[in-house]
């Protein structure tokens, strides 16, 4: 019978959803203190460090098996990368116009509150607002899609599909991945106080699970988590697109 995990950790461990419940308290939560953490204080080096360790997790854990098990191999069907990142980009379009015509320039606009995260300088000229742009953009189409498909339709996902199946294991990888993403927006951090935001958190966190979704479809049509790494960098794009140039 093949272990999906390296020599140490099967000691410990037994490739299961309980090793994939173990990984989503051990990255998720800190995650999501980390992430309200900055809001606060308007410091997000740490979420780059949560993105790396979400990124190793698989290479810490599992040996060759394990890699190929979660779809570190080259895609089947290369024409699907492309239709991967359309989908993506076109995923969060649409999210940006929903929110424009729920929300409008209010903080309840998902895409306004995290925008405020990118320090776009009031008034910056169109050249300045480019590079800044690019930058937020390279950053965003890398760290978080490598970390997080890697993490979350990688690694989680096949605990929790050994003993539970497919279906079902995208049923749980794509709830922990939303409510993870109510640390970015939900539980918002507005004139030196919280508050919770129900009804958008709610639309929020149900785009997330779809969003979701729509990353471990493309993971399987091409047969790679490639798949889903280009998909959300197309979403993380077509995101930074929208709030840098249709919000702010």
């Amino acid at each position: 019978m093949k272990n999906e995990l390296r020599p140490f950790w099967r000691k410990i461990f037994t490739f299961n959803w309980k090793f994939g419940l173990f990984l989503i308290l051990l990255v998720c939560i800190p995650r999501f203190v980390l992430v309200l953490h900055a809001n606060e204080t308007g410091n997000y080096g740490s979420i780059g460090l949560i993105m790396v360790i979400s990124a190793l997790a698989p290479f810490v854990f599992l040996n060759n098996t394990g890699w190929q098990q979660i779809g570190i191999t080259k895609p089947q069907k290369y024409h699907w990368l492309l239709i991967a990142f359309a989908a993506g980009l076109a995923m969060s379009i649409l999210l940006y116009y929903l929110g424009e015509l729920l929300y409008g320039s209010s903080y309840e606009n998902w895409y306004v509150y995290i925008g405020k995260s990118y320090k776009i300088p009031p008034g910056i000229d169109q050249h300045s607002k480019n590079i800044l742009f690019s930058v937020m953009a390279i950053t965003g189409m890398t760290f978080s899609p490598i970390g997080e498909e890697l993490f979350f339709r990688g690694i989680v996902h096949a605990g929790f599909a050994k003993s539970i199946g497919e279906k079902r294991a995208s049923l749980v990888d794509s709830s922990a991945f939303a409510l993870t993403h109510i640390s970015h927006f939900g539980l918002i951090f507005i004139n030196s106080q919280w508050s919770f935001l129900v009804v958008p958190t709610l639309i929020w966190v149900g785009s997330m699970f779809l969003v979701s979704g729509l990353f471990l479809r493309v993971k399987r049509y091409s047969g790679s988590i490639l798949g889903a790494i280009v998909c959300h960098a197309g979403f993380n794009l077509g995101m930074i697109g929208c709030i840098f140039y249709g919000i702010f």
